[in-house]
């Protein structure tokens, strides 16, 4: 089967701000630009803490903690991506907290995505066999194409 322009108007891109994920990006925004009219997705998955206590602890700070950290994103979001996307392209950024892979494949149906692009992180061999990477379970769980952009 041939994939037609007609078939990708819902790109997602998944990122954790390294430098591959900048690489996966530019590879959704080239595919964003070849298709008019297509919607591209930005995700950040932001990983639940784990344990109460801190949980506790950094809501007694003395400032509003989403707040700040929804700041910082935007601002990262800002620097590293919004600044590359052409005014023409419908650009939209999202986040979501919980378990990445899972997060992702929430969202990427969600909005019923028709490609999903993610950088691939090095590790070893053995850590992939017992744990698997985030985009290896993406890939094999995912209802859409996707496209895994590994290191350089």
């Amino acid at each position: 089967m041939t994939v037609t322009p007609d078939l990708t108007k819902r790109i997602l891109c998944c990122t954790d701000f390294s430098e591959n994920a900048g690489l996966a990006f530019d590879y959704a925004l080239d595919a964003a630009l070849h298709r008019p009219g297509s919607i591209l997705y930005l995700l950040h998955v932001i990983p639940e803490p784990e344990s109460q206590f801190w949980r506790t602890y950094i809501y007694e700070a003395d400032f509003n903690v989403d707040e700040k950290a929804k700041q910082d994103l935007d601002a990262k979001i800002d620097a590293e991506y919004r600044k590359r996307v052409p005014q023409s392209i419908d650009f939209r950024v999202e986040f979501r907290i919980g378990r990445d892979y899972q997060k992702i494949l929430e969202f990427a149906e969600t909005i019923q995505a028709d490609l999903l692009v993610i950088g691939r992180q090095g590790c070893s061999h053995l850590r992939n066999f017992f744990f698997g990477g985030v985009a290896e379970r993406v890939a094999s769980r995912s209802k859409c194409p996707v496209l895994v952009v590994p290191l350089k």
